[in-house]
């Protein structure tokens, strides 16, 4: 297999088919299982190993993420996130690098706003009673539970990665 098509195969199934399981994962069971974030750096260790990338652009991703993974964890250990949101926002900087990084962090406040909203409106009606059979919807509907944040971040991360280098690089290759 060409490196193009390892890296093809990390852009348009790997990164897409973890960031709906990291969306899933969280709506349902309000957790990022630590298997989806490690899964998301090893996919960028193999395309970055594709030989597409330069060493300097590496650097770069991986500073990104190190940058995001340093904010998260501060985030995380003051109690504003959770730990799930810190490493999958780290491990999709990977991904990003810097040029996509202010559009990605920009797209999840909004996105994860918008959520936000829009589960306190849904948390302000009572739920139907079919959803009221769902453990899953029940659990979302309580007001003290959090907000699935994975959701906006895995959104921003699909609508961000075809504007960056790292696209333009493998995709254009």
């Amino acid at each position: 297999m060409s490196g193009t098509i390892i890296a093809e195969f990390g852009l348009l199934v790997l990164f897409p088919f973890l960031m709906a399981y990291a969306a899933a994962s969280d709506l349902l069971t309000m957790l990022i299982p630590n298997r989806i974030s490690l899964a998301l750096v090893l996919g960028f260790a193999i395309l970055a190993g594709s030989g597409l990338m330069s060493l300097s652009d590496i650097g770069l991703h991986v500073g990104a993420a190190a940058v995001v993974l340093a904010t998260t964890f501060t985030l995380f250990a003051l109690n504003i996130i959770g730990g799930g949101d810190a490493k999958l926002a780290a491990a999709t900087a990977l991904w990003l690098g810097f040029d996509g990084l202010l559009d990605y962090l920009l797209a999840a406040s909004v996105l994860g706003g918008l959520l936000t909203l829009a589960l306190l409106a849904a948390r302000s009606h009572p739920l139907p009673n079919p959803l009221a059979k769902l453990p899953f919807a029940l659990h979302l509907h309580d007001r003290k539970t959090g907000v699935p944040y994975g959701i906006a971040l895995a959104a921003a991360a699909l609508l961000v990665l075809p504007e960056t280098s790292v696209w333009t690089v493998v995709i254009g290759a």
